[in-house]
């Protein structure tokens, strides 16, 4: 992946941001995300990247979306958005770097009800747990090889097969093989 793959190297100051602007201590926040204090201030200060599990949980706590965290624009008059020139978003870790990648389809809008990105999905990278929030959700891997777990149940996918399940249930996924996952995902309202 390039380099606009990483995480925004002010997300930790953003998370904080938000935060305090809810009156929030750490502790209060680590507990409602489920992680420890010293986890939380971690993830503030940089040092340690969240997975895309605790990531969810941090913006559902702060009222935020995902996409608040990353520089993204607003892009409403632009019809296509060509192969290379997409803004990327690194998640979480795997032994290739980040773990999951989101190619977005196109950059986010305030104006959209759909959410489409290609989740790149390294070996070894996983969401890091299950989540839920509200929603409705789809997606077609298109290479490679992942095991999706919906309210507990895991479902082995690969090239061709498709997906969908309402956003409420708890779900989480990971690449098991030796090669890049990509999958369509297509969710909406925008969550990420």
């Amino acid at each position: 992946m390039n380099e606009s793959s990483a995480l925004p190297d002010d997300l930790g100051q953003k998370l904080r941001h938000m935060r305090t602007l809810h009156s929030l201590s750490l502790k209060q926040l680590a507990k409602t995300v489920g992680c420890s204090e010293s986890m939380l201030s971690k993830i503030e200060t940089g040092k340690v990247n969240p997975t895309l599990t605790m990531l969810r949980k941090l913006v559902d706590a702060l009222g935020i979306n995902i996409a608040f965290l990353f520089n993204t624009k607003d892009d409403d008059d632009t019809v296509v958005h060509r192969a290379g020139n997409r803004p990327l978003i690194g998640l979480g870790n795997s032994r290739h770097g980040a773990g999951i990648v989101l190619e977005r389809l196109p950059p986010i809008s305030r104006h959209t009800v759909l959410e489409a990105n290609i989740h790149i999905v390294s070996p070894g990278g996983s969401t890091g747990g299950a989540f839920s929030h509200v929603g409705e959700e789809m997606g077609f891997v298109l290479e490679g090889e992942v095991t999706l777990t919906v309210d507990g149940t895991p479902y082995q996918l690969g090239p061709g097969d498709s997906f969908a399940f309402r956003s409420e249930k708890a779900h989480e996924y990971c690449n098991h093989g030796n090669r890049d996952a990509r999958i369509l995902w297509v969710n909406t309202p925008p969550t990420f």
